[in-house]
């Protein structure tokens, strides 16, 4: 009863304190001028000052720069280990053999564990390891707790410095790799990512070429270490990590790992593309009920004079969501696709691309495509209103902090920026750039690299129910009669070769 009391007691406390500080708070609100309106509100300026990457690098004796940032929330640690290279590396071909090397590296035990004892160990320290081969970085991801780093980390280095490649886990990697690819023309989205990806960039070039059942079944243990001696090695390697641990515990570890690790040359940059994209309407024919769509040309190198004027631009034109030009247009006022949007995907070795893309009734595809090159001709025609540049600038430079909003977020941009020698002062002054920009700055370079009447336009539906048009008689193809048009095969899915 006396328990009961007392818990009744606080708990009637604990309401009139709550009752006065809503008193308090109420009566603040009151002497404060509230505007009529929501708009009204003057908020203050965000004050933000971005991190340095110096004031978290550290360099072990061989050379490997090592990024640190502490957290003690919790007893964990991340270790990432981020290698220069990837696909590109592949062969023509070899093309998959990046992937499964990744794959078979986490999964295929070492020369002294198998893999189902180093997955039995990793449960039981309750440690997350993954490996990976993408195509321009080969990873590995340690998340464990802070009393088991060592063991953990001793296992992540056995997997990447002496791997087992078991037989039958391989077998198996293949296996689900090929069984996949016979998916590949099942969707639609995978037609027409594939295609438009082998136009941009040429067949030939890493990101066009495409992985068939002869490159996975030539995959070898001999090919995979080959590989893996070239690229995973000190020499290519840079080193993040997160968490509860300080410089002068994890810096002795990370020099006791590099111990015997041969430091090999340099991976060379990525290729750029030798071919061009062409002007034209490309058709893939595939029987289905609303016609995928995708539009653009080449675009610009990361750090182009003129690639953040465009980011700007683009945000206006497709890359806002709901405030912008091509989803207002194709989607609120037509009701023509769910979604549209458009983007500078740009390289730092070579020009990337500009696209916009949506999905619509195949009826209606032509009416879209039509009005999507309404808006970027817009774009170059006139300049934006003072309310889009202001909001786009507002936007971009509010939303900012988010590069570097966790401690990982924050590690990984100076891993990146560090490893393609993005210039030092870039975070520190983009938000001044940002707000630099004018609406004749806009014009000038959507003028410049949105050239519409170059660009090549990929359709895959059904042609004879695209090419018609709407039943309204708005838009048809033979409106864009500029742009020639070429029908492209359907691949086989194993071997890519052109189907009758």
């Amino acid at each position: 009863m006396k328990i009961l009391k007392f818990l009744s007691m606080f708990r009637f406390g604990f309401v009139s304190l709550g009752v006065m500080l809503l008193a308090s708070g109420m009566a603040a609100v009151e002497a404060q001028e509230l505007p009529e309106r929501p708009e009204q509100i003057e908020f203050q300026p965000l004050e933000f000052d971005p991190p340095l990457a110096e004031d978290y690098r550290h360099e072990l004796e061989n050379g490997v720069p090592v990024y640190i940032a502490e957290s003690s929330e919790f007893p964990l640690v991340t270790v990432s280990f981020i290698f220069k290279g990837g696909a590109y590396l592949e062969s023509a071909d070899e093309v998959g053999l990046a992937a499964i090397t990744g794959q078979m590296l986490r999964e295929g035990g070492t020369e002294t564990m198998t893999p189902a004892e180093v997955d039995e160990r990793l449960d039981f320290l309750a440690a997350n390891l993954s490996i990976g081969v993408g195509d321009t970085r080969g990873s590995a991801s340690l998340n464990c707790l802070k009393f088991n780093l060592d063991e953990s980390m001793s296992i992540m280095l056995e997997l990447l410095r002496r791997p087992a490649w078991n037989a039958d886990r391989l077998r198996l990697a293949k296996a689900e790799a090929i069984e996949m690819m016979k998916q590949r023309n099942d969707s639609p989205d995978d037609i027409l990512n594939r295609e438009w990806a082998a136009l941009m960039w040429g067949r030939d070039h890493f990101e066009g070429r495409v992985a068939t059942e002869g490159t996975i079944q030539s995959i070898t243990p001999e090919t995979m270490e080959a590989f893996r001696t070239r690229l995973f090695h000190p020499g290519n390697l840079m080193i993040g990590v997160v968490g509860d641990v300080t410089p002068e515990e994890i810096l002795p570890r990370l020099e006791k790992a590099m111990e015997g690790w041969e430091i090999g040359a340099l991976s060379e940059d990525p290729p750029a593309p030798e071919t061009s994209i062409a002007k034209g309407i490309y058709v893939i024919e595939k029987d289905t009920p609303q016609g995928k769509v995708r539009l653009g040309s080449r675009g610009v190198t990361r750090d182009h004079p003129d690639a953040l004027a465009l980011q700007v631009m683009n945000y206006i034109l497709g890359g806002s969501g709901f405030t912008s030009r091509l989803m207002n247009t194709i989607r609120s006022d037509e009701g023509l696709s769910y979604g549209v949007s458009s983007a500078f995907s740009n390289r730092v070795e070579y020009p990337g691309e500009f696209r916009t893309g949506f999905a619509s009734k195949n009826s209606t595809v032509a009416l879209a495509i039509q009005l999507a090159l309404k808006e970027i001709r817009g774009m170059t025609g006139e300049l934006v209103t003072e309310d889009e540049i202001k909001i786009a600038k507002q936007s971009l430079i509010e939303t900012f902090p988010r590069n570097f909003e966790s401690k990982s977020a924050m590690i990984s941009v100076f891993i990146n920026d560090e490893m393609t020698d993005r210039p030092d002062d870039f975070w520190q002054n983009y938000r001044d750039r940002v707000q630099s920009m004018t609406r004749e700055r806009l014009q000038e370079v959507a003028q410049e690299h949105l050239k519409s009447d170059e660009f090549a336009i990929m359709v895959v539906g059904k042609w004879e129910e695209i090419q018609p048009g709407d039943v309204d008689g708005r838009a048809s193809m033979n409106d864009f009669e500029s742009y020639p048009v070429q029908e492209l095969p359907l691949r086989d899915p194993l071997t890519q070769e052109p189907l009758d």
